[in-house]
């Protein structure tokens, strides 16, 4: 375990992470950082709990988006294989 601290909204959260994760937090930290900045240069928004509330909606959207993005994918990629399985065994059974 890989002691380790981020700061996000001007707070240090001290942290025990395993040293393989340690990359991705600091990524994801600075990512909130610079999503907390544009919300308040772009927005008029002074309390930080309502700039958090905005990146936690907008990074969960694009969790979900993603996700749909997948299954959406993966029904293709299925209809597909489904397709090809039956051709197979229509040219077996020919």
């Amino acid at each position: 375990m890989q002691k380790i601290k981020l700061t996000i909204a001007n707070r240090v959260y001290p942290l025990n992470v395993p040293l393989e994760q340690e990359e991705g937090l600091r990524t994801a930290s600075k990512k909130i950082e610079l999503m907390l900045k544009h919300f308040e240069d772009n927005y008029a928004v002074k309390d930080k709990q309502d700039v958090l509330a905005m990146c936690a909606l907008q990074l969960a959207t694009q969790t979900e988006e993603e996700n749909l993005s997948e299954a959406k994918i993966n029904e293709e990629v299925n209809s597909r294989l489904e397709k090809i399985n039956q051709s197979i065994k229509d040219a077996i059974s020919s």
